[in-house]
C-alpha cells in the first residue's frame, strides 16, 4: 500500500523536526491569586531558587508600581530583590543587551497585569528563546474581572498557581480582592489603604454596602 502525499510530507517533516538540532525549550510558570495572597513571595522564592542551583536570573516588573522601590520587587512585608522596572516586555532584550539576553536562563515578571505586551514576550521567550519565565499578578480587578493579559498566558503555561490570602473581616480564605475606596477606574495602584482580601461572602456584602452607599449620596447631592 503506498502513502499518500500527505502522509509522506508528513513523515518527512517529523524526521527534519527530529534531526533540526534545536534549543532547548523553555517553561512558563504563572503564579495568580488576589492582593496580599503571597504572590511576589512566591515569585521570589521560585527565582532564588533557580540561583541558587546556579541559573542566570533577570526580574522585571512595572515601572508603573512604585509603592516600594523603583528598582526592586518588593514584597508587602519588605523582603527586595534588584529588578527591571519597564513600561513593556518586548524591549528588555535590546535594553539588557543581546549578549547578556542570551546567558540568561530565567526571567521573573512582577505585576504581569499591567504588561500588554505579556502573551508575546512570553511566546517568544519560552518557544523560541528557551527562557524559563514565572509570572506574577492578578487573575482579576476589584469587580472580579479579567484584569489585564494575565489570563491570556493560562493557555501557554506549563503550571499554574492559584493563590488565596485570608479574609480580613472573618478570617476564611479569600480568593477576591476589595476595593476600600468609591475609585471606579480600573488601575489603581495601591495597598492596604485601598483594597483587601475578602472571601465570597464579605466580597457581596461589601459590594452591596458601596452600591446603597452611592445611592443614597446621589439620591442627596441630586
Amino acid at each position: 500500500m503506498s502513502l499518500t502525499n500527505t502522509q509522506t510530507h508528513t513523515d518527512l517533516d517529523l524526521m527534519t523536526m527530529k534531526q533540526k538540532p534545536v534549543r532547548s525549550s523553555g517553561e512558563i510558570h504563572v503564579i495568580v491569586g488576589p492582593m496580599f495572597a503571597g504572590k511576589t513571595t512566591a515569585l521570589l522564592r521560585r527565582v532564588k531558587s533557580e540561583a541558587t542551583n546556579g541559573r542566570n536570573i533577570a526580574m522585571i516588573k512595572s515601572s508603573k508600581d512604585n509603592r516600594y522601590a523603583i528598582d526592586s520587587v518588593v514584597t508587602h512585608d519588605g523582603t527586595k530583590y534588584p529588578c527591571w522596572a519597564l513600561p513593556d516586555l518586548l524591549s528588555f532584550k535590546q535594553r539588557l543587551g543581546e549578549e547578556a539576553y542570551e546567558k540568561l536562563d530565567v526571567i521573573g515578571i512582577d505585576e504581569a497585569q499591567f504588561f500588554d505586551d505579556l502573551y508575546d514576550f512570553c511566546s517568544k521567550a519560552a518557544d523560541h528563546d528557551g527562557k524559563t519565565v514565572i509570572i506574577a499578578g492578578l487573575d482579576g480587578d476589584y469587580l472580579r474581572r479579567n484584569f489585564g493579559p494575565v489570563l491570556d498566558i493560562v493557555p501557554l503555561a506549563d503550571t499554574i498557581t492559584k493563590l488565596t490570602a485570608r479574609c480580613e473581616v472573618c478570617g476564611k480564605r479569600a480568593h477576591f480582592t476589595f476595593r476600600k475606596t468609591n475609585e471606579t477606574k480600573t488601575e489603581l495602584i495601591g495597598g492596604a489603604d485601598m483594597y483587601m482580601p475578602v472571601c465570597r461572602q464579605h466580597y457581596v456584602s461589601g459590594q452591596t454596602v458601596i452600591k446603597n452607599t452611592r445611592q443614597a449620596t446621589s439620591t442627596t447631592t441630586a
